[in-house]
């Protein structure tokens, strides 16, 4: 039987994607401006930033701009974080009242200390009773609202839920396995492997081995994605070859560089890219500025963009100078008096 090609569909319990290069749930980063011109360059499937059940719960009005459609996304999902069901659920709940979002994603992964000292994150992935119990809340509150639910994984009708594993707490400490299994108990539809441990945070390597595993043994149950050390093109062929699985999703390579599921696209399906001119990076940089003013305001979009822009403008002519110009420009006239002297600028400093 031969392989699929590289590049190709993807289901996640009844949402049909076209595609199989997603962004991931990036804090600070995957706002509605950059997940917009991500999916104008190719992305496939998009995430939120994650968003806390508690302050859902308590019904904090900036959590609920972090959820917001992009007007360019089909299908998006709400990625969300906390270590008790009862508010897990609920949070799902609110979550389908204010987005319509396709699909919930639950972040059992994160390692920073202030998500796992509250039972979140990296401390589900260590703790798979608790991550099954939390999953498995939050799947019976989607599917409270289908008439007639359906046994197993993204029943007709319900939103599919997924599910954002580590490796483990340490590397004495390895739980992936354990809460990969805990995950399909609970009725995941999907599930992301980061294959670091808590401990690594984002330093070393991620361990693609680990992946192949996971693969092996959810055996085509549902659909299993990677993450870790994708920064270029040829590290995603590399990742769907070497581990089989479904499909992956850019994290730290898609910061400042919506081109590369543009570029991976190419490479996956021709064998070859072209990087983009520097006049198309700076006028996309641009264009996520000015779409970020208008859904936040200006000051913040001007100071945001900041470490932005800094990535954008690698590799145009005099780039030093403008980016130590970067990190004192506070609004959209100052960031046009930075780059209107840069021949690459274009049309974009009309």
């Amino acid at each position: 039987m031969s392989k699929p090609p590289l590049y190709h569909p993807v289901s996640i319990g009844n949402i049909q994607l076209k595609g199989n290069l997603f962004l991931a749930p990036v804090a600070g980063y995957s706002d509605v401006a950059f997940r917009s011109v991500c999916i104008e360059n190719g992305a496939c499937f998009t995430y939120t930033e994650m968003v806390s059940a508690e302050a859902l719960v308590r019904k904090n009005l900036k959590t609920e701009v972090l959820m917001r459609r992009a007007c360019n996304e089909k299908a998006y999902a709400v990625q969300i974080f906390g270590g008790e069901p009862e508010i897990m659920a609920q949070a799902a709940q609110i979550v389908l009242e204010k987005t319509h979002c396709e699909c919930i994603d639950i972040n059992c992964g994160c390692p920073v200390p202030k998500i796992i000292k509250t039972g979140a994150g990296s401390a589900l992935t260590r703790d798979p009773d608790r991550l099954y119990k939390v999953v498995s809340a939050v799947v019976g509150a989607v599917r409270s609202g289908v008439p007639e639910p359906v046994e197993g994984p993204g029943p007709q009708g319900a939103v599919p839920v997924t599910v954002k594993i580590r490796s483990g707490w340490e590397q004495k400490l390895i739980t992936w396995r354990e809460a990969a299994q805990a995950a399909l108990e609970a009725g995941a539809s999907a599930i992301t492997i980061h294959p670091r441990t808590k401990a690594q945070g984002y330093e070393g390597h991620s361990n693609w081995g680990i992946m192949a595993e996971l693969v092996q043994m959810v055996n085509g149950r549902v659909p299993v994605f990677g993450s870790g050390d994708l920064f270029k093109p040829e590290d995603a062929r590399a990742m769907l070859e070497q581990t089989g699985v479904d499909a992956v999703m850019f994290a730290r390579g898609a910061m400042g560089n919506p081109f590369i599921f543009r570029d991976t696209t190419s490479l996956l399906t021709t064998g070859a890219y072209e990087p983009v001119p520097a006049a198309v990076r700076i006028q996309t940089g641009f264009a996520e500025l000015e779409r970020l003013a208008a859904e936040t305001s200006e000051e913040h979009a001007c100071l945001e963009m900041r470490k932005r822009f800094h990535a954008y403008s690698k590799g145009i002519p005099n780039g030093g100078p403008i980016r130590k110009a970067i990190v004192h420009a506070s609004t959209i006239a100052e960031y046009r008096e930075i780059f209107k002297n840069v021949d690459c600028f274009g049309s974009a400093s009309q």
